[in-house]
């Protein structure tokens, strides 16, 4: 008993540090959080109808709410304060419940709320703030139509000025032009956020907002608003998805959230931004909070469920052997570790990375100097990570899933609720393969000076300048990296298969090299239209990943650096290299194809990740302690009954 209770207490030690690590600037924050998190009534019971869930949901917001886990950070008045940092903590610890209660809070708070504290003026903060932040105004956010996702700048909702009454009309010119997966929409929302073009005296002036009452306080539409519910979705059951046409509806001028354009009491459209298309984009850039709370929420969910099998692992015992009567403990098998440990070594990366974005968030929403230039590295930035962290958490918590065999496809043990309800987030906030093109379109952006008399080795020298300041901008390890870079590509075949300057010099070199040739094949295309420049698609997408893959991987070395317990460093040191040999890996075939590496030394990458799994074995439970998930908070019965595996 005293061994057990020996190594028990080592991995919590070791789980706290790495815990500490992993939060990194928001640590005290985060740790407070946690502490004030009111956990009782975390999980929804999977049984309940789909009317039950969505008053579960409903109940158990209004009471996390009260607790200071809905509207924190939000602003209540034109004078209040906003605190995008409080803000972000509280969506993450929502994330750690139900996920239903974790997106009726973003469509509540940060879509609806948001998009009048970002698009509104103090009038329209005075007048509905202190409602949205009590939940007194539930509210949707409208902006997908059934005919239009991703294409925002296509939107057929039309807002129409009428001279004669000083009001707009908001139509649904057709029936594409249903607002459609709106949440609040089928039930609970009283009040929209309605996105449409604004058409003022026979002009279009472009994409604009406005707030729309849809029902009364009983429950009943509005006249003129037709909502729909979509019922059962494949996941968020506790969420009111639902659809809303305008058929001439009147509001009053003031309704129009016109921070960036509206219409005076002359009639008269106005804007502090003339160019349309600038104006349209910095509307949009405002909302980015969104993607980096679901980039962030998604990263939680396969947190959780990385923390359910890995323990199940370390409890389940599958055949025996003869060093092994009593059968042997699933993560002592190397296909099991394979299955879960390069999943938790990248799940690190992804916060460490998430951190650095939530650092830039904090710092430009509250305030902090900056220039347009770093507004537009916060969007793409965003963007890229969402894309990352979703598609992340969509394919590890099917992998969680199965590692659990039977058990795994059991409502009870979470896995199968959690894969439903983050499957999602890989489309809204931005649909990931269109993240992933904004992503690479903003690396080009700079190109179309560049291109301007250059022969092909001019545009090599430039895209290497590029890449060298940056490309977007350095993650916080900036003079580290390019000292490990320099070292590095002098001689990268004499290296071991773990020297952290050879991975940051691979990474670099797959980037700098993907872009550089898209550089070029993007200038030839764009002379030759549309299907030339769709030919590049994958090329595109190529770009886009190993750009992010740079920024987790240089995260992830900024946070190891920033490390002061000895023990965490060492195993963050065989977690990164995990990642980095895990994304090394999987691109072989791109490396070995560009003489990046040998043949042999490609081969011997596979043998160097068995032995990291190896060295990690023995931590694995306090890799997944340092994810900061209490294990009673993981709800799933089939830990109930642990039995700790032999030595």
């Amino acid at each position: 008993m005293s061994l057990l209770m020996d190594r028990t207490d080592q991995a919590a030690a070791l789980g706290a540090a790495l815990t500490r690590a992993l939060d990194g600037q928001f640590a005290d924050q985060r740790a407070d959080a946690r502490a004030n998190f009111p956990v009782e009534n975390l999980l929804r019971d999977p049984c309940l109808t789909i009317e039950q869930a969505r008053d579960w949901v409903l109940s158990r917001l209004k009471e996390l709410s009260a607790a200071g886990f809905g509207a924190s950070g939000m602003k209540t008045s034109a004078d209040g304060d906003a605190d995008p940092a409080a803000a972000l903590i509280a969506f993450e610890m929502l994330a750690h419940g139900d996920l239903s209660v974790n997106i009726k809070s973003g469509v509540q708070f940060g879509l609806f709320g948001g998009a009048v504290t970002n698009l509104g003026t103090a009038w329209h903060h005075d007048t509905y703030l202190a409602d949205i932040t009590s939940m007194k105004l539930l509210g949707c956010y409208a902006m997908t139509e059934l005919g239009h996702g991703s294409d925002v700048s296509g939107l057929e909702t039309t807002i129409t000025y009428v001279p004669e009454s000083d009001e707009f009309e908001v139509h649904s010119e057709t029936p594409s032009a249903t607002k459609a997966y709106i949440g609040n929409a089928a039930r609970d929302g009283r009040m929209a956020v309605v996105y449409g073009q604004l058409l003022v005296r026979g002009k279009n002036y472009g994409v604009h907002a406005i707030l729309v009452p849809i029902r009364d306080e009983d429950g009943h539409d509005l006249p003129g608003v037709t909502t729909g519910d979509q019922g059962y979705k494949g996941g968020l059951l506790g969420v009111d998805n639902g659809t809303i046409r305008f058929a001439r509806v009147r509001v009053p001028r003031q309704l129009l959230l016109d921070r960036y354009g509206g219409v005076d009491a002359s009639g008269v459209y106005a804007s502090p931004i003339e160019n349309p298309n600038r104006r349209f984009f910095t509307m949009l850039g405002t909302l980015v909070r969104g993607r980096v709370c679901i980039a962030s929420g998604g990263a939680i969910a396969a947190r959780r469920g990385l923390s359910i099998a890995t323990r199940y692992a370390l409890s389940r015992r599958q055949f025996t052997a003869p060093e092994h009567p009593d059968g042997v403990v699933l993560l002592d098998y190397l296909t099991h570790q394979r299955r879960l440990f390069p999943a938790i070594a990248r799940a690190y990366a992804l916060g460490f990375a998430q951190n650095e974005l939530a650092a830039k968030l904090v710092h430009i929403q509250a305030g902090g100097e900056h220039t347009e230039r770093d507004q537009r590295e916060l969007e793409t930035r965003a963007a890229g990570l969402k894309a990352m962290a979703t598609r992340f958490a969509n394919d590890t918590l099917q992998t969680c899933r199965e590692a659990c065999g039977g058990a795994g496809f059991m409502s009870a043990n979470q896995l199968v609720g959690l894969r439903a309800d983050a499957d999602i987030y890989a489309t809204f906030e931005g649909d990931n393969t269109v993240l992933l093109q904004l992503v690479a379109k903003a690396l080009l952006t700079d190109y179309k000076q560049l291109w301007a008399g250059l022969d092909r080795v001019g545009v090599a020298q430039a895209t290497a300048r590029f890449i060298g300041e940056g490309v977007l901008e350095r993650t916080a390890a900036n003079r580290l990296i390019e000292r490990l870079v320099a070292t590095a590509s002098r001689r990268p075949e004499d290296l071991t298969l773990v020297d952290r300057g050879w991975h940051a010099y691979l990474f670099e070199e797959r980037e700098r090299h993907a872009l550089e040739s898209l550089a070029r094949r993007m200038r030839t295309a764009s002379r030759r239209g549309f299907d030339a420049l769709n030919a590049l698609g994958d090329h595109l997408l190529f770009v886009a990943r190993a750009h992010l893959e740079r920024v987790m991987l240089e995260a992830f070395i900024a946070g190891i650096d920033a490390c002061t317990d000895p023990d965490a460093k060492a195993v963050l040191e065989r977690l990164c290299s995990l990642y980095a040999l895990s994304s090394i890996s999987e691109d072989r075939a791109w490396f070995l194809e560009h003489n990046r590496i040998s043949g042999g030394r490609a081969k011997a990458i596979g043998a160097q990740i068995n032995a990291l799994c190896g060295e990690l074995r023995p931590d694995a439970l306090a890799l997944v302690e340092g994810f900061g998930i209490p294990e009673s908070w993981l709800g799933a019965e089939l830990l109930s009954r642990p039995e700790w595996p032999a030595a």
